[in-house]
């Protein structure tokens, strides 16, 4: 059987089987942040490392939710939002707020914006965004947003998943 019958198969019985979908992905890195809002008066948050960046002008940005995440309901809410950009050292904190049945902000780490979103403190980077489409695809949601505001530190390097292992980059990893 050629390749191209392989993939002729695949679409055939619905697309890619999800272990080999999920085997490519994990080949490629991605960066690691924390997505923060506030629902019903209480901070909500997330690990997500589908954050893209889609348009600089507009300055838009997405990230995808599946839709039996803890989380959905909130984000289904929303009309605001922060993602913060996980810094190398802060492993810990995507363990944190990637895990169920906890309270994600009781360990502290984390300020509010003036607007009220939750930001991690320490994090390379955030961005406030408005929400301005949910879009159902497959078993989990397209969040599109608008950029608003940000906010940047100089000389911290970022947190990076790959292989399902976090990693650090840095000169030591330069080309």
């Amino acid at each position: 059987m050629s390749a191209a019958d392989d993939d002729d198969a695949g679409e055939a019985a619905g697309g890619l089987p999800a272990a080999e979908f999920k085997r490519v992905f994990r080949q490629h890195p991605a960066g690691v942040t924390v997505i923060g809002l506030v629902h019903r008066g209480r901070p909500v948050g997330f690990t997500a490392t589908s954050v893209i960046s889609v348009s600089a002008e507009p300055a838009l940005l997405a990230f995808s939710l599946a839709a039996g995440s803890s989380s959905w309901p909130a984000v289904a809410a929303a009309e605001t939002l922060a993602v913060s950009f996980l810094a190398d050292h802060q492993d810990d904190v995507s363990a944190r707020f990637a895990t169920s049945g906890i309270d994600r902000f009781a360990a502290g780490g984390w300020s509010t914006l003036d607007t009220g979103e939750p930001v991690i403190d320490g994090a390379v980077s955030w961005l406030r965004a408005r929400v301005l489409e949910r879009t159902p695809v497959g078993g989990s949601y397209l969040v599109s947003l608008l950029a608003l505001a940000a906010g940047t530190r100089e000389g911290v390097a970022p947190l990076v998943h790959h292989d399902r292992t976090y990693h650090r980059i840095g000169d030591h990893s330069a080309i």
